[in-house]
């Protein structure tokens, strides 16, 4: 059995499909998403719908919460007062679920999107969207669920997760970044190599991590053309 950790896909479709198959699934691997899957790229029900589907495949899969999942659920539940996304990412968004306003998002998506939990711990890792405020006590840390989706800076304490190591995406990190850290086995990592700002060569791929052999995969963006923002 294997394990696979994966962060950020932002609506690249096509680029979580390819880089699943380049990896050697078998059904009874376990696949752990650490959310955003949704905004900036092309095809956020598309991400969606391919989650939803993975355990029916025969693959043990858990989906966590990530910022831009709550936004969207958020603009969903018609809390409006809350800041989501510019108007062509917005629209970008809501095109590839066929609607024109958040509120219209069909049920099925809801009741996933309000059932993802914010962290999970499984042998040897924690594992998070964004990471934790390491200076509150181990108990509230693990309530505060604002850094959790958004943290972008901690200091790692092993103690505060007894012993295991952190996994989570957030901060898009340079791929050849990412490689040199693992190389020095740390703490914490974080996976999130900017898949979807495809305009940027340092960026640009979605990283698949074994959490057992600590080999990293790499796929480069392969979505067909849409607006996003220079990163």
């Amino acid at each position: 059995m294997a394990r696979y950790a994966l962060t950020d896909m932002h609506g690249c479709l096509l680029t979580l499909r390819a880089l699943l198959a380049r990896l050697p699934l078998r059904p009874a691997d376990e696949l752990y998403f650490l959310g955003d899957y949704v905004n900036k790229g092309p095809d956020s029900r598309g991400v969606l719908d391919y989650l939803m589907a993975l355990p029916g495949q025969g693959y043990q899969v858990a989906c966590l919460r990530g910022n831009h999942d709550q936004e969207l659920l958020d603009a969903a539940e018609g809390h409006t007062e809350q800041a989501w996304l510019g108007t062509t990412e917005r629209a970008l968004t809501l095109r590839s679920f066929g609607i024109t306003n958040p509120q219209e998002l069909p049920l099925p998506y809801l009741r996933w999107l309000r059932d993802l939990p914010y962290q999970l711990d499984i042998a040897g890792w924690t594992l998070v969207h964004a990471g934790y405020d390491f200076r509150l006590s181990a108990a509230d840390m693990r309530r505060d669920w604002p850094a959790m989706l958004n943290t972008k800076a901690f200091v790692f304490d092993a103690s505060r997760l007894q012993g295991r190591r952190l996994v989570h995406g957030h901060v898009p990190t340079p791929h050849a970044e990412l490689q040199r850290r693992l190389a020095h086995t740390p703490g914490a990592v974080c996976l999130d190599t900017g898949c979807v700002y495809r305009h940027n060569a340092e960026l640009g791929h979605l990283a698949a991590f074994n959490l057992d052999t600590h080999e990293l995969t790499l796929q480069p963006n392969i979505e067909p053309d849409y607006p996003i923002a220079k990163r």
